[in-house]
């Protein structure tokens, strides 16, 4: 396997990681502006968005999913819960455990909450062809495959 970088000549600031981190601390800035009108945060959208889309389904599971905390995932939850946006329901599999799902409320902000970042995610891509972007998915999922991680996959491409 050919190395990409070389340490004698690394650029810490332009390599994919930062990069990656930099892209995305300003799609969670841009996210949480354009949330402000249905008063939610990113983590709140998040978690909004694994629920509706079947990914997780216990705080655990959106703990593991976007590498928070669990502590700070409770009050996420909390918050949500609280809005009455997403309830905790008995698990049948395990009563020791609650799973999450979506209130009727819930349900009906996704799509308006969808609707604001694919607005939001289409500006950022200005300039981007169709093909561009599909491409640049596939490089980050790749990324995470060779990490080992879940690739969340759909059956048709937006």
């Amino acid at each position: 396997m050919s190395q990409i970088y070389d340490p004698k000549n690394f650029h810490p600031p332009s390599s994919v990681g930062a990069l990656i981190s930099r892209v995305r601390n300003v799609l969670f800035d841009r996210l949480d502006h354009a949330l402000e009108p249905f008063e939610l945060t990113t983590p709140q959208y998040v978690v909004i968005v694994l629920l509706a889309n079947g990914i997780a389904s216990k705080a655990s599971d959106i703990c593991r999913t976007v590498a928070h905390d669990p502590g700070a995932m409770t009050r996420v939850i909390d918050r949500l819960e609280e809005r009455k946006l997403v309830r905790r329901v008995p698990d049948p599999a395990d009563r020791r455990a609650l799973k999450l799902e979506l209130t009727p409320e819930g349900r009906a902000l996704y799509p308006k909450v969808i609707a604001v970042a694919v607005g939001m995610i289409n500006d950022l891509l200005e300039g981007f062809t169709k093909a561009e972007v599909r491409q640049m998915e596939d490089f980050m999922k790749r990324i995470l495959e060779n990490a080992g991680e879940t690739v969340y996959l759909k059956t048709e491409k937006a």
